[in-house]
């Protein structure tokens, strides 16, 4: 069995790493899909400070789950729109309504 050479990973400094943390949100990204492109090109997050840490210092933080949610909401909606005779997507719209709702009050 042939053993097969690791490739170096680039090295970075702690301001680099939050110079690009800081750009990727600015593109409208959360905090796991930060994460998930700065693995895609070698940098592993681990080795350097939280993610959300340094967006929470900067300003710009928001709850993954609140953002996600947000999204299938907008998605629902539109279907719903198009869709009116899909009582399953009304019904999804309430649930996913009151669990925004719910995270919203207590305070993400």
């Amino acid at each position: 069995m042939k053993k097969t050479k690791k490739t170096e990973k680039p090295k970075i400094s702690e301001q680099e790493f939050e110079k690009k943390v800081i750009e990727l949100a600015n593109k409208e990204l959360t905090c796991e899909k930060i994460g998930e492109t700065l693995r895609k090109e070698g940098i592993h997050p681990k080795e350097y400070k939280k993610i959300s840490k340094i967006l929470k210092e900067k300003g710009e933080y928001i709850n993954p789950d609140i953002k996600n949610l947000g999204k299938k909401l907008e998605r629902i909606k539109k279907h719903y729109e198009k869709n009116k005779q899909d009582k399953r997507a009304k019904r999804e719209i309430e649930r996913i309504s009151a669990k925004l709702r719910k995270l919203k009050s207590k305070g993400y």
